[in-house]
């Protein structure tokens, strides 16, 4: 019998801008990371672009009919849309990536034979197998990007810097300039509602052979690094591993103690003291 686990962390932002999709009826689970425009915007009740994004995107998955009959592309291009539809009915210009609302997102769909996914930014899929390998099936289309404000980041720490905000000064700059290179061929792939969003969304499927667990999880629980990697995650595996043997909850908790033990940012750098944190983990039966 499939067993799902899942969880979602608020970081040290006022919303919790991660979302779950637990759609139990048509098995389809993912994890969303909205993230905020650098042009501040709230809504009615005080949220973050980031935020309404990711419940908008949430909201879409939990609801699909039983009777849908479109693959996963096809319904993550539609959610993007909808997102788009939403900006607009908020007045937030669709042609300045600086101010749109954006969301990384990696959504399954199980089935008896396969598994079928949609992703796009740095939400990531992985599964272990009978024989105890693991297996990357999704790509963090961000970390090369975020690579270049680490090294700004830690080259600061390096020449002295010890203030998490003038290290966020130093850094901002460059990722205004990263947003231009929002789903571009140079750059990386994010939900933002614009149609060019679309030509960036991976699809698959993997089959069940030996396929015993997934793990679908957001950026803030990525096992922590003290020094920038050339933009390659390494240990992605080892994050997996960790959950399995810690559990879920368990390894959240103790990242979590650790980032508030490094509350500069300097031993591991990072934009925030604590990302929020979601997670889906599910045992195939």
């Amino acid at each position: 019998m499939m067993k799902v686990q899942n969880l979602s962390i608020q970081g040290s932002g006022i919303w919790n801008e991660d979302a779950l999709i637990i759609n139990d009826q048509l098995q389809i689970y993912g994890v969303i990371d909205g993230a905020t425009s650098l042009v501040p915007f709230r809504g009615s009740e005080g949220e973050t672009g980031g935020r309404i994004a990711s419940q908008l995107l949430k909201r879409y998955f939990e609801q699909i009919s039983p009777e849908e009959k479109r693959n996963l592309e096809q319904l993550t291009r539609e959610a993007n849309r909808i997102l788009g539809v939403e900006m607009q009915a908020h007045d937030i210009p669709t042609d300045s990536k600086d101010q749109l609302w954006t969301a990384g997102i990696a959504v399954i769909r199980i089935t008896d034979h396969y598994i079928e996914y949609a992703q796009s930014g740095d939400c990531m899929i992985m599964g272990a197998y009978a024989d105890g390998s693991v297996r990357m099936v999704t790509r963090d289309h961000v970390a090369h990007i975020d690579y270049e404000s680490k090294l700004i980041w830690e080259q600061a720490v390096l020449a002295g810097v010890q203030s998490k905000d003038q290290l966020w000064e130093l850094v901002k700059p460059r990722i205004l300039k990263n947003k231009e290179k929002m789903n571009t061929a140079r750059g990386y792939s994010v939900l933002n509602g614009r149609s060019d969003a679309e030509d960036f969304i991976e699809y698959g499927k993997i089959n069940r052979i030996q396929l015993e667990e997934l793990l679908l999880h957001t950026d803030g629980l990525y096992y922590p690094e003290k020094l920038v990697n050339g933009g390659r995650r390494t240990s992605e595996e080892i994050l997996f591993r960790n959950i399995k043997s810690r559990g879920l909850k368990e390894y959240a908790d103790w990242l979590v103690a650790l980032e508030h033990s490094d509350p500069e940012c300097i031993t591991y750098p990072r934009f925030k003291l604590s990302d929020d944190k979601s997670a889906v983990l599910i045992r195939l039966g």
